[in-house]
This record gives structure tokens, sequence and C-alpha cells, in this order.
């Protein structure tokens, strides 16, 4: 009998790191037995009754096959009078990610992987081979060897992961004090230039007398080595001072950021207990303490020679706070030998220069600020403080870079986001390098940022507080992972161990935490013995006495060339806008408050590129989110503030009676601090009001709504404050979104702005020609240039549409995007010499295309799809006869098609796309229904924008780029030379 009777049989199977090689070996077994008695029912409707999410991408249920073949039937099977050997064929396809098929040969097992090539290469798929191998040879050698502790690594892979990677030390020279850099550097070059503040200068000399007379008073009032002694204080030249005033009194510095709640700094200094608190004397009633506060304008008296105090390596040099999973901030205390080695190791491989400057933008409280203020100390180059506040605004940034000529300067990627969506034609030209750290970088801000500033270097740094800053690093100008930005590898006299849950090394590409070894490694929490027990632990992989490893709480993995790729957090931490939050010390606060049982915090990404923190609350009665906003902003800094708080009648719970994070619902516009609605007033109101429904996703906005109570936070003020530049003409300073954050109020010194600002866009005359903007010229330009090379600035997209798809109101949801939006349906054309747009009437709407791929198998549906998004994403566009937009609609199966879009960035952009998908959802959802038209209309068109940016930028304005330009290109030669 002959026929197609292959069963599959899907086993589960948990495997329990307790149990050894038998205990393990008898459980699989009993499971495939019971497995082999219930193996009639076909594998489909095995499917069908579970019913798992379906997907064309991959099989559903498993996607790893394991066959166990007896002796091969080449082998049984014999001709008289011939030889008979088995063949060798190339698989170019697979059915599963990974298929691996086991044969009896002689009494001895072979076997073959097939594999995926779209999602593992030939060295993956070995190192899985090596590590199969290793494993099943650790069970043949010792059934009762614990599951856990079987080897997956051959000794020359063991070798490469916690040798081969970490092969860092190095030998630096000179001081390992931090305040003793600067002494070297005043002794060498007394009269250069240390400090530049607003329009003061304070050189090496005085930045040393200074930092003197503040050390005599300290030591003076008792302080000794090893003590800690706070400050606090706004970005300024006393804080520098006072800072290396401490570490000359042998103390250890301890930053208190002045617009941290009261109660918080309360703790800090209570935790702390410092020995005396400097402080700026506009802040001194504000901070109640019960050390001796001193003022650091107070120290003309003092000594000014250089204190001899008795310190080494492990002397501390600083307390930085970070967020507490117990409700409280802890304090990491780090050592100056921590420290310098991540400063010598920055100079040698980014020199500084004397003539280099550093901008110092970050809050001290952020341990990114260390490197700001010592590394120029050590090199003899200048240090630029930003003003109080000016951390926030790009422009102000980009002037400062201009002014003050600071080469180096650092961004959390999502703030560099925003510089860089706010940098317009500024090149920054004097900038030399840029550092990204506290955050995961995205490769689609380092790929934008290489090409607004191509001569500008681009570093992604790694590292805890728990391990004096960076201990990784990874140069943005390598080529080799074009779609994720690694956090590079370990720097000197460092190492990183990337371990699973029992302490073992994984192999390269499995993810597991990280571990920091070496000498950068902190002392530990300040008065929390058992927390540093836990997080600092013996490294059993060094070679050093007592040598220590940090465990990070990150997750990672090696990559096949050395770098460690970020894979986020292993608990319940998580970062917001570069700043390390525990959420379970949110929740402490939340159910500290009155009337709230229990409280759960996500960091959620609802919208891309936007992580906020939600609060799901049990509670006794309704939720008042202002009350609680405004009792959780007394105690906690506002980037610890959820933006969301969402009323739950019970918490979400998986098969196991435990928490289920991932049930709990995306907050609505309900969740949200919303205050009594009255619609907004006038045309500015509602301008600022579609605004915020623009950045805040929120539906509805009144006039006395709150833009921080509704979800906004200071990354989002800055894109707003750029919007209403773009929009309205208008230069608001970011501060009066804080100091007005209401609907009403803002849109009141948005009126008040107004009369001296740029003017508001008005409505371009359509029986003229209408004018090009800046940026689209130098897009038609370039096309001009070389319509060949179109291509790159097309901007593709597809959605997979799993379900019923009513084709009839997707077409009528574009078609009316495309009426909608005259940008849908403008070209491009030369009149005289001119380039102009030209607003078409919409008659034929959206180009979409319509395809059914479902008669053809499986083979034929890919290369179909594969040749239709070549089509349609690499088509050129004719910018003179259009349209610039098209798509197509893959029909796949009944229950599932697919949509392709493309568009010339001669139309549109990254926030543009967002526009259009929302506007797609909100006219496909009331179209499919037979409701009308819930969009409001527009009050002006890209059009207008263009005219009156051509409008604004003439004159002073013009001539003032005009003149920029011609001085950086001054001299340029006519041919570049490659």
């Amino acid at each position: 009998l002959m026929g197609f009777f292959v069963n599959t049989l899907a086993l589960r199977v948990s495997t329990d790191g307790n149990l050894d090689v038998a205990q393990l070996l008898a459980k699989v077994k009993a499971l495939t037995l019971d497995a082999y008695a219930h193996q009639d029912v076909p594998f489909e409707q095995v499917v069908e009754a579970v019913q798992p999410q379906r997907s064309m991408a991959h099989s559903p249920l498993f996607q790893t096959m394991l066959t166990v073949s007896p002796q091969g039937g080449a082998e049984r099977f014999s001709l008289p009078g011939l030889e008979l050997s088995g063949i060798e064929q190339e698989r170019t396809t697979t059915q599963f990610d990974t298929a691996l098929a086991l044969t009896e040969v002689n009494g001895e097992l072979a076997g073959s992987l097939t594999y995926a090539s779209d999602l593992y290469d030939a060295a993956t798929a070995e190192r899985i081979v090596s590590c199969f191998m290793q494993l099943v040879q650790g069970m043949a050698h010792n059934d009762r060897a614990a599951v856990a502790e079987l080897p997956l690594l051959s000794a020359a892979q063991r070798e490469q992961v916690l040798s081969g990677f970490n092969a860092t030390a190095t030998e630096y020279e000179g001081t390992v004090l931090l305040h003793q850099m600067l002494e070297e550097q005043a002794a060498r070059d007394p009269q250069a230039v240390a400090l530049v503040f607003d329009d003061q200068e304070v050189t090496y000399a005085e930045l040393n007398t200074r930092a003197n007379r503040v050390a005599h008073h300290l030591i003076g009032m008792g302080v000794q080595p090893n003590d800690r002694v706070a400050i606090c204080a706004e970005r300024s030249i006393e804080m520098v001072e006072g800072m290396f005033g401490i570490l000359k009194a042998g103390a250890g510095y301890v930053p208190l950021d002045p617009s941290y709640p009261a109660d918080r700094l309360a703790y800090m200094l209570a935790d702390c207990a410092p020995k005396a608190v400097l402080v700026q004397g506009a802040l001194s009633e504000s901070l109640e303490c019960d050390a001796p506060k001193v003022l650091l304008d107070g120290f003309a008296d003092r000594a000014e020679h250089n204190p001899d105090v008795p310190l080494d390596a492990n002397s501390l040099a600083y307390v930085i706070y970070t967020s507490g999973s117990t409700g409280q901030p802890k304090g990491v205390m780090n050592e100056h030998g921590a420290v310098a080695n991540r400063l010598r190791w920055m100079q040698q491989e980014f020199a500084l220069g004397a003539g280099d400057c550093v901008l110092q933008k970050t809050p001290f409280g952020f341990d990114v600020s260390v490197w700001e203020f010592f590394w120029p100390m050590l090199a003899g180059a200048r240090l630029a403080i930003a003003r109080p506040e000016g951390h926030k605004s790009p422009d102000y940034l980009r002037e400062l870079v201009d002014t003050a000529g600071v080469t180096t300067l650092h961004f959390v990627p999502s703030m560099l986001q925003v510089f860089v969506d706010a940098a317009g034609n500024w090149q920054g030209t004097g900038l030399r390098q840029v550092f990204c750290s506290g955050e995961a970088l995205p490769a689609q801000l380092r790929a934008r940022f290489r090409q607004q500033f191509p001569q500008v270097a681009l570093h992604n740094l790694y590292g805890p507080t728990e391990a004096a800053v960076d201990v990784t690093w990874f140069d943005c100008t390598e080529e080799a992972w074009p779609n994720i930005v690694p956090i590079g590898r370990p720097i000197a006299n460092t190492s990183m161990y990337v371990l699973d849950a029992h302490g073992q090394p994984v192999p390269v590409g499995v993810a597991g935490e990280l571990h920091i070894g070496g000498v950068q490694v902190a002392r530990g929490y300040l008065n929390r013995p058992e927390l540093t027990a836990e997080r600092f632990v013996r490294d059993p992989f060094s070679a050093a006495a007592n040598a220590r490893m940090y465990k990070t709480g990150d997750l990672g993995r090696w990559l096949p060339d050395g770098n460690i790729e970020y894979l986020g957090r292993n608990d319940f931490q998580v970062k917001i806008r570069g700043f390390r939050i525990e959420l379970g010390e949110i929740e402490a606060k939340l159910v500290a408050c009155e009337g709230i049982r229990e409280a759960v915090v996500l960091a959620r990404e609802d919208q891309p590129g936007d992580k906020r923190l939600v609060a799901y609350l049990l509670a006794d009665g309704e939720i008042d989110q202002a009350a609680l906003r405004g009792e959780l902003l007394r105690e906690l800094p506002e980037h610890m503030v959820p933006a969301a708080f969402v009323a739950m009648t019970e918490f979400p719970l998986n098969p196991n009676g435990k928490l289920d994070r991932k049930a709990l619902p995306a907050p609505d516009a309900s969740a949200l601090s919303r205050r009594e609605y009255e619609a907004p007033q006038g045309e500015l109101e509602s301008t600022l009001a579609a605004l915020w429904q623009e950045l805040l996703g929120v539906e509805r906005i009144g006039r006395h709504d709150h833009f921080f109570e509704l979800g906004g936070h200071s990354l989002l003020a800055v894109r707003m404050v750029s919007r209403i530049r773009e929009t309205m003409r208008v230069e608001l300073p970011l501060r009066t979104v804080f100091a007005a954050p209401g609907l009403q109020a803002l849109a009141a010194c948005v009126a008040e702005a107004e009369a001296s600002g740029m003017g508001a866009i008005v409505l371009a005359d359509r029986s003229e020609p209408l004018p090009l903007s800046w940026a689209q010229q130098r897009l038609w330009f370039l096309d001009q240039l070389d319509a060949s090379a179109g291509a790159a600035y097309h901007m593709p997209g597809g959605l997979r549409l799993h379900g019923q798809v009513d084709v009839a109101a997707l077409r009528a949801a574009l078609d009316r995007i495309v009426a909608r939006h005259e940008s849908m349906h403008t070209t491009f054309e030369l009149e005289g010499d001119t380039p102009v747009q030209r607003i078409a009437a919409v008659s034929a709407g959206f180009a979409l295309q319509e395809r059914d791929l479902s008669p053809l198998d499986e083979d034929a549906r890919g290369q179909a799809l594969e040749a239709a998004q070549r089509e349609v994403f690499g088509t050129l566009f004719d910018l003179a006869a259009g349209p610039l937009a098209r798509g197509m609609l893959l029909k796949v199966a009944d229950d599932e098609h697919v949509l392709l879009v493309c568009q010339h960035h001669i139309i549109s952009d990254g926030w543009s796309l967002g526009v259009l998908v929302r506007e797609l959802a909100a006219l496909y959802s009331a179209f499919s229904q037979g409701q009308a038209d819930p969009l409001p209309a527009l009050a002006i068109q890209y059009a207008d924008y263009a005219a009156w940016q051509r409008e604004w930028l003439q004159g002073a304005a013009l001539q003032a780029q005009l003149d920029y330009w011609k001085g950086h290109l001054a001299g340029a030669p006519e041919l570049l030379a490659l």
C-alpha cells in the first residue's frame, strides 16, 4: 500500500535545568509515547482546533522539526553484483526555520541541519550543529549531570567568548585621581581656557585655584578621605569648581539635581549623610538638610595651593543615585581608578587636543556627565557649559555649538532624534564627534544622522552607573550591521560576559544576561549591603584575585565579530528618554497614594518612537488622574511620572495565576488626565488642538486640557515648539510650554508671540504658479541631474492584512486621502527657468492596482509578491507627469491581502507617513461601516507652507543663510578628487 501517510507530532517539551539527564530523557520518553498514543488525528486538524495566530511567514505551532530515522534505506537494500550508496542532494528550500534530521548509520548517528537562509547564515547554522554535538556528547558522558551544567560550548568557543572577545588588557600611565588631571594641566598650560559659560571664560589656573579654595574650606570643616559631600547647583562655573573642590578635599561628590522633588532630595541627603552640602545661593533656602550648608560663592579668603590628601585608585569619587525597585533611589559608589580608566581609554581612542571643546549639557545626576566634566581636563581641552534647561532646546544647542566651537558632545538617542529633526540645513561644520548612550540607538537614526552630518563621527556607548559610565563602544561607521546598532566591544581593562540563568556562558548569537567585569566595576550600593551582594558577585572567569562582576539585568548576545547586540531588560527596569527607571519604585509610590490598592506600571511604545509610562490601578473608587499626577510629581522626577492611568477591575492572569503584563490594555483617552471638556475657541486654539492630537495621539482636545497630563513630556514639547514654528511662523521658547501647559494658556502665549514673530501661514493664490519649498527644490534638482537615481528617494511601505478586507472601503479611503491632501495630486515642472508645482484636479483617485495571487501555488505566489514589490517600490516616478504615489493590493488568500504603497519623497516624509497611516485607519473604519468622512477639513495645504517659506526666507533671513554657505564653501575645489 502506497500513499501519503506521514503525520507530524508537535511535542511541547519544557526543560527544567534542575533535572539530571536521565530524568529529562525519561520525561521526554513518556511525553513521546503519550503523543504516539494520540497520533491518529491529522496535524491540520490539530491546528484548526488550537487556532494559533496564522502567518505566511512561518509554520503554525512549531518552526523547528526533528526527525530520527532507523538504519538508512541504502544501507539495508542491495542488488546482486552492485554497490549502492546514497547521493547528497542540495536543499534549496525548507518548510521550517530549522530542520534537524538524524539517521542511524552502522550503530552511529549521522545527520544534517536544514535552515532558512533568510533567518540564518551558514556560520550560525554551523554553531548550532556544534552546540548540539557538544550537548549530546555531554549527555552521553554522564546521565546524572544536571541539565543546566551540560556543556554547550566547545573549548575553542568557550575561549572565544570568555577570553578572545575580552582581550582588553591595557596599561595606562599617569595619575588615577580625577582632580590631579586638572592640577597637572594647570601646571602644564595655566593660561589655557578650561571653562566657557555664556560670555565667561575661566583658565586652567583660575579653575584650579578656585577649586583649591573650596577644598581647603571643606578640609577645615573636617572632611576626610572617602567622606561624602553633596552639591546642589544649576549648571554653572560654580558647579564645576565645587565638584573639583570636593574631590581635592578627598571626598566623593553627591550630585543633587535641584529639579528633583523635595522629598527625593531629602531622601538622598538622609541616605548619603554628607559631611557638608555645597549649594548655590538661590537654592539654599529651598534645600532642607541636617548637614551644614556651604554657599558656593564664599571661598575668597581660603588657601589656594593644591591640598595634599592621601588618596589612591580605590578612593571614592562620587555617588550617583539611580532608580530603585524598593520605592527609593539607590546610591552607586564609584572610585577614582574606575573613572580614570574610562577617561584614559576615551582619550586613547578619540584623542582630544587643546583645540577641542566638549559640551557639558547632561544633568550631573546622570552619569554621562562624568566624562563630560573630566575628559577635557585630562586632555587640556575646553569645557563649554550649557545654560540650565538648555539641554532641552535644539535651537540653543546648535547656536552654542557654533559660538563656543564645540567639537564633541553627547545625546541620548531620543534627544538626538529631536536634534536631527530640528537641524534643517544646519550641518555643524565644527562638530567632530557625537556620542550616544542611555538607551538603544535605532539604525534608522544612525543612517539619518550620517546623512545629515557626514563629517561627524557617531559612536554608540553602553554602560550602567554601576560600572563607571560606559564599558562598550561601537563605531557607527562600521558597515557590518546595517539593520541594527550594536553596543560594541568591551573597552580597555573591562570584560563582558553573556551568561544564562545558571551563570554559564552562552554561544555566539544566543541571548543571555550581560555581566561586567574589570576595573570599572563600582564599589557597590551605599547602605545596601544585601543588594550589593546580590548584584556585585564573584567573577569566576577572571584570574585576578577578588575579582567581581556586576549583573546588569540587561539582555544581549554576542555577534560573530565580537560586537554585542543589546536586547533590552530582563526585569522591570526600563529606560525612558535615557533615564534608567525601576518600575517598582513608581508602583510603590502609587500604592502609597490614598485609595490605590494595587499598581502595575509598564513602559509602552504604542506609537513608534514614543515610549511612555502607563500605570494600571486597582482603586477603591474613581481615579483622579490630575491629583495622582500631582502627588507623584511631589516625590518623583517628571520622567518617572506615568503619562496615563488606567483603572482596572482586576488584573489579567496567565494560566499559572501570575500577572499577565502582555494582556494589559493600551490606554485610551479615559486613561489620560482630562479636564472638563470645552471645545477650542478660535482658529489658534483649534490649530493647537489639532497639533496636540497628532503629537499625543489623543482624539479630542479641549481648551482646558493640560499638555503633560495628556501624556506629553519634554521631548514632545520640543517637537511641538518646532511644529509651531513650521506651521504658525511663531518662535516660542520651550520654557513657555512648561509655564503655560494648558491649551488655552498656550494659545494666548502663541498669540502674544505671533505679533513679533514670522506671521501665520496664509492660503496661497492657486491661480498663479506655486513655488517649491526649498527641500522640494533640492529633490527636484537631484531628479533632473540623474533621474535614474530617483529610487533613492522612494518611500516604500507595506502591510499584511489578515481577515476579510473591504476592498471598496480601502480604495475609498485612499481616494479620500488623495483628495484631501493636494500634495498627493501634485506634479512638478519647469516654467521658464523656474520649477513650479501644479495641483491637478482630483479625478482618478489613488493609483491602486489589484492583483489576485490566490490561485497560484505557494512558490508562484512568493515570486509574484517579490515581483510586485520590485514594481511598486522600484519603478521610477515621473515628477512632471505624476502620480507620485501608487500602490498595489495583492490578494494572497480570501483572508489575507498585502498592501504595498510607495510615495516619492518630494511629497512626503516620515512625519507624513504617520499622518497617512492614522487617516487611512480612521477613514477605512468609517467607510467600512457606512459612515461619513470623520476627518476635519484641512486649514492649509503643503503648497501654502512652501509659498510661506519662500516669502519668509528672503531679505535678511536669506542673506544670513547665504553668508554662511559662502563662508562654508569658500575655497572648495570645483572637482572632488576621489
